[in-house]
């Protein structure tokens, strides 16, 4: 099967910040993406606005996006809520029109929309809600903790700090060394990027763990490492139940601590002095207390997420979390990961001692 060619709908949401879905499949599927339709930023590059992604062109058009030879068109950015703006249902119809398939990870699912799935009907095109749960998902029980590959999960001080990233860069790396290791997708992202995974944040509340210990299982195949994608922060007031489903469900054997050095409060809740983001110390003592009531754990590193500061303000900020916690801390994207990846070789032989004794 030919592997599509995208052009990326963030129309008026394009940015480091705010199209996370858009950056992450230009980051890491380059050759894959043909354009971004966004009218607030057409005749620009992607570089000019993420500060990687090369000459890929910014176009304020469907049409002008059309022209640029996509097989298929892909929701970027995730409104609040995973809603689709009622303009865009024309423009998807354009696409389909156009002999595009459509590839959403929007909680408002594509296929359900009378219009767009007789179009897709009508063209022969296929129309891929990636946020879809399966419909047989059990309730956790445990299982996750059984398996032999040591299982990573990425938690987080906020929402939107590179859990997925940071665990992409790490299965990279871990497999340049020999090391087996997956990725396992929690979100419509990761599942873009990798292939497969379950969006855990449109699963039912009672099967989110059950849905984690399913990709374990399945991610411990044929593996040695498995990294399983975090997903939000264990205080944030939205979307903390499906972290601790995460935690719970995938059992982690340890864990990764993503921050944002430059961030001070939760989310888009400024204005609130009480969710002021704590030091990553009181991170450590919540993940390993809350994640150990079911299966131990611990963190064996820091990532640092350093987009929006100078090469050596972020080198201060790793040294400064390194002293914090006592953990290796870098950032995997812009520096190198092998502290990282150094600190999930060495639990593994650990993990692995535990195993056979």
């Amino acid at each position: 099967m030919t592997p599509p060619r995208f052009l990326i709908v963030a129309d008026g949401d394009f940015s480091p910040m705010t199209s996370k879905t858009a950056n992450s499949v230009i980051r890491f599927l380059p050759d894959r993406t043909v354009g971004v339709l966004d009218r607030a930023q057409a005749g620009e590059t992607v570089q000019d606005v993420l500060g990687f992604g090369g000459a890929l062109p910014i176009v304020g058009s469907m049409r002008e996006g059309l022209a640029l030879g996509p097989t298929a068109v892909l929701i970027g950015i995730a409104p609040q809520g995973g809603r689709m703006p009622q303009e865009w249902r024309a423009w998807l119809a354009e696409a389909l029109d156009h002999g595009c398939d459509l590839w959403s990870g929007l909680h408002t699912f594509l296929g359900d929309d009378p219009l767009l799935a007789e179009k897709a009907r009508a063209n022969g095109r296929k129309i891929f809600d990636l946020r879809r749960p399966p419909a047989d998902l059990p309730i956790a029980s445990g299982l996750a903790k059984t398996v032999d590959p040591l299982v990573v999960l990425t938690v987080g001080t906020d929402c939107n700090v590179g859990k997925m990233t940071a665990q992409l860069q790490l299965t990279r790396k871990l497999n340049e060394r020999g090391v087996r290791t997956r990725f396992v997708a929690t979100g419509q992202t990761g599942i873009m990027i990798e292939g497969w995974g379950i969006a855990v944040d449109a699963v039912v509340a009672d099967f989110i763990a059950g849905a984690a210990e399913r990709l374990v299982l399945e991610g411990a195949k044929d593996a040695d490492v498995v990294l399983v994608e975090g997903q939000g922060s264990i205080n944030h007031p939205g979307y903390s139940g499906v972290t601790l489903g995460l935690l719970h469900g995938s059992c982690p054997d340890a864990l990764i601590l993503c921050h944002q050095a430059t961030r001070e409060y939760i989310g888009d809740y400024r204005q609130a002095a009480w969710l002021r983001i704590p030091p990553l110390a009181e991170y450590i003592r919540l993940y390993e207390m809350i994640g150990s009531a079911v299966h131990p754990t611990k963190v064996i590193g820091i990532s640092l997420n350093t987009y929006d500061m100078g090469d050596a303000e972020a080198r201060r900020a790793c040294e400064a979390a390194g002293r914090e916690t006592g953990l290796p801390a870098t950032d995997p994207v812009r520096f190198d990961p092998a502290p990282l990846v150094d600190a999930i070789a060495s639990e593994r032989t650990r993990h692995q001692g535990r195993r056979s004794a």
